[in-house]
């Protein structure tokens, strides 16, 4: 019989192999495929607009759950072989509401369902991923907005956003919300002890703007990831411009940080302004964006955890309440923006989407800083919210030097936020290598970085296919759960309703 001393064991380990000892005196060294080269190799046609948002995939059933609100219904696929693709029946919502997110674990399916009244509470359901059976039923707050496990299978955890009806005159409050499937207790969690807070966490870059409303009532919770060890969660407060920071443990909410705003006057952050100007060319402005997460991500790399954002950006636009302007139609501060840099020219910084609840820091009546939405750019952040990289412009040059003709959406939207990041998913290639994938909501791309310096990304590709349109949602299903045992990228495409997937070569 061989046999392996622990040193020899050790080094091999270190080294990225995995060693087998078999009593029939066998053994062999495997070297971790650390390659990234993502190929398309499917795409599943739910239906229509809105019908593909979020997927999630259980490794049990082999089945992909798909959120599809356009029918309430979350639509089931069985993957098991996935060039044939097989359609089961959906589960259907009629009798709660509309889905908007989906999560798995070990052969749970937890679906996060507003109510036909989204201001009213709404509900985790949880089902058997194999025969598709309802396990248990729990209300939460107003718009659970996305839900997902704990990594040791505990906990569900949902962001529940409380968004306003219309007319702005009811504005629930936002919330988290922790379901322990040991017991099968809610605790759902509102933001009351911050509210004498607010004025220090708006000096710092946070907002409370909402007519009449106070901190909680404003608050908006859009995302939620947790961290590898199950005991701390974040979430994205995107309209407000933060990330809170919950204590699964204890229950609690620790903190909210805000997230500040990013200077596109700066080296590395210029931006295409305007639509109208009929060129695509980077330029600095003396305007700031607002980071507004949209996904977040948690991801544990060499010990310590960092979250990593979409800044994708979002305006409220209610008929009762709107903050959106061009900057066109702003007042604009002389001595700021001279009458000689010509601005409020549509071919300049005119088409700007901006917002009026800031800017005016004298309080005269006009804008001293403009303020747009979004950053155009992925950032990453420390568990305790400090900025470790932001990615500039990057998506916006990579873009422009790969696929011109894609740039914010054949330029449509360079006067709003650009490509619009939204969403983001991280691969651990056997902790050697971190993989980051960043959907571009409005140029139907996914852009592809190696993280493993989280100081210092590397671009790597662009993923597209065409018919897919708007990717919502990603999902990494790692290479020891997938069914075709390689890594896998699957991208909901929110308007085209499709679902489509690379496989890792």
């Amino acid at each position: 019989m061989k046999t392996f001393t622990k040193s020899i064991l050790a080094c091999a380990l270190m080294l990225g192999f995995s060693c087998q000892n078999d009593d029939d005196a066998t053994t062999e060294e495997l070297p971790i495929n650390t390659t990234v080269n993502f190929q398309y190799k499917t795409t599943i046609t739910v239906w229509g607009e809105g019908a593909a948002e979020i997927s999630a995939y259980d490794a049990v059933s082999k089945k992909l759950f798909v959120t599809n609100s356009e029918s309430n219904v979350v639509s089931v696929y069985n993957i098991e072989n996935l060039d044939t693709p097989v359609e089961e029946t959906a589960i259907s919502l009629n009798t709660f509401g509309a889905p908007n997110s989906v999560a798995t674990y070990n052969g749970k399916l937890a679906v996060a369902v507003e109510a036909p009244v989204k201001q009213n509470l709404g509900k985790i359901l949880v089902y058997n991923a194999t025969n598709l059976t309802l396990l248990n039923e729990y209300t939460v707050g107003a718009l659970p907005d996305m839900v997902t496990f704990s990594k040791d299978g505990n906990l569900i955890v949902c962001a529940n956003e409380g968004e306003p009806n219309d007319d702005y005159t009811i504005d629930p409050e936002g919330s988290v919300s922790i379901i322990n499937l040991l017991d099968n207790t809610v605790t759902t969690l509102d933001f009351e002890a911050f509210n004498a807070q607010e004025s220090t966490l708006e000096a710092q870059g946070f907002r409370v703007f909402g007519p009449g409303a106070d901190l909680a009532k404003d608050v908006e919770p859009e995302y939620i990831t947790i961290s590898k060890d199950s005991k701390t969660a974040w979430v994205s407060l995107q309209e407000n411009n933060g990330i809170a920071k919950v204590n699964l443990v204890s229950k609690t909410i620790e903190a909210i940080y805000p997230l500040g705003y990013k200077d596109y006057n700066q080296s590395g952050n210029a931006i295409d302004a305007s639509d109208k100007d009929m060129e695509t060319i980077l330029k600095n402005w003396r305007v700031k964006g607002i980071y507004q997460p949209d996904a977040i991500v948690a991801v544990n790399i060499g010990g310590t955890e960092y979250i990593i954002s979409a800044n994708e950006g979002d305006a409220r636009d209610y008929d009762g309440f709107s903050e959106e302007e061009r900057v066109e139609d702003l007042i604009l501060d002389e001595t700021a923006y001279p009458v000689s840099g010509d601005y409020q020219n549509e071919i300049n910084l005119g088409r700007l989407k901006t917002t009026t609840t800031l800017g005016d820091t004298d309080n005269d009546n006009d804008v001293d800083q403009i303020y747009s939405y979004g950053a155009r750019s992925f950032s990453i952040w420390s568990a305790n919210g400090n900025l470790v990289y932001d990615s500039g412009n990057s998506i916006a040059t990579e873009t422009l030097v790969m696929t011109p003709e894609r740039f914010n959406d054949e330029d449509k939207r360079s006067d709003d936020k650009g490509a619009e990041p939204e969403s983001v998913e991280v691969l651990n290639i056997g902790n050697q290598r971190y993989v980051l994938f960043v959907g571009l909501e409005r140029t139907d791309q996914v852009m592809v970085y190696d993280i493993t310096n989280p100081l210092a990304p590397t671009f790597l590709t662009i993923l597209s296919h065409n018919g897919d349109e708007a990717p919502e949602g990603l999902l990494v299903i790692p290479a020891n759960e997938s069914p075709t045992g390689k890594d896998l990228l699957v991208v909901s495409n929110e308007d085209s309703g499709t679902v489509t997937f690379y496989e890792n070569q």
